[in-house]
């Protein structure tokens, strides 16, 4: 065992209250909390990664299952991908069903949890998109009481976590319409996302909301894209739409999440005073061309999916 690995395993607290937890975290600020360690610990083994300490979450019961309040659904944090995919949680949020069932293979599943996908924040997190979309919230528990954020304005960096504090639980509200989740990966089953795109019907609304995961740093939402599509639905009849309208909505969702190149500057003045020649149009990258094509795939098939 490392000179690091023994004086870690000195610092370490096993809470099994969330105020035991917040308690341990304010006793040493630069303790990281853990709960499956997926990927924290990958972090650890790699070198990239020292924390003073760390405060395990695993104990915490409270915060392992889920409860209803107001019409939407509060979901703990220790909430682990495997439980997520199973048929009853399913029934209640399908596409966070679905994400939680392609995070990876099963012992990634067993082990991680929807508070980790969360709190790391990687691009390619696949429950992030789907929360995204449906536009949750979180429960943060801290030593000045706890207090509620957007889920988008902790993954942007807008409102971080504070010292002390711990992700506790996630409101997901409740629009019992269908949603999809679907995403792209390098290789034949489980693996990280190239990219991923959730799709969230709202009838009582009349919206339709979309999020593109792994392709930015966080979760993007095409706006324009589903205002429009959203006006070609007919919301008191079938909600069927023409493929070309599907089409056209992955376009111009993908457009949005991988816009084109900002044109170059100007060419220079010439003596006469005519002006340079037009700069040359940039173009994407053959790379992006192609993941721009593999967003608008998955962003027609999910809205069709939904509708259907």
């Amino acid at each position: 065992m490392s000179t690091y690995a023994r004086q870690a395993a000195r610092n370490v607290a096993l809470p099994t209250s969330l105020d035991e937890a917040v308690a341990a975290l304010a006793a040493t600020p630069t303790a990281v909390p853990v709960a499956g360690g997926t990927d924290l610990m990958a972090a650890v083994n790699s070198g990239l990664l020292r924390p003073a300490g760390l405060v395990g979450l695993g104990r915490i019961s409270e915060i392992r299952g889920w409860q209803y309040a107001d019409g939407a659904a509060l979901l703990g944090a220790g909430l682990t991908h495997a439980r997520m995919g199973r048929p009853d949680f399913a029934a209640l949020i399908p596409a966070l069903a679905a994400a939680a069932r392609a995070a990876g293979p099963p012992q990634i599943r067993n082990a991680g949890t929807l508070g980790g996908n969360i709190a790391g924040a990687a691009p390619t997190g696949d429950s992030l998109p789907v929360l995204a979309a449906l536009e949750a919230s979180v429960l943060v528990a801290g030593p000045d009481g706890n207090r509620e954020l957007p889920v988008s304005h902790l993954l942007t960096g807008m409102d971080p976590l504070r010292p002390g504090e711990v992700l506790a639980y996630v409101r997901v509200p409740l629009l019992h319409a269908p949603q999809t989740f679907l995403k792209a990966t390098g290789r034949t089953g489980p693996g990280r996302a190239i990219a991923s795109v959730a799709v969230v019907l709202d009838p009582a609304r009349r919206g339709v909301r979309c999020a593109v995961g792994a392709v930015a740093p966080v979760p993007l939402r095409p706006l324009e894209a589903e205002r429009w599509v959203a006006g070609l639905i007919d919301w008191d009849g079938e909600r069927t739409l023409a493929p070309e309208a599907l089409t056209a909505f992955g376009e111009y969702a993908a457009a949005a999440c991988i816009p084109d190149p900002l044109p170059a500057a100007d060419g220079p003045l010439r003596l006469d005073g005519a002006g340079g020649p037009p700069p040359a149009a940039p173009e994407l990258p053959p790379a992006a061309v192609q993941l721009r094509r593999t967003v608008a795939a998955l962003a027609r098939r999910a809205l069709g999916r939904a509708l259907a």
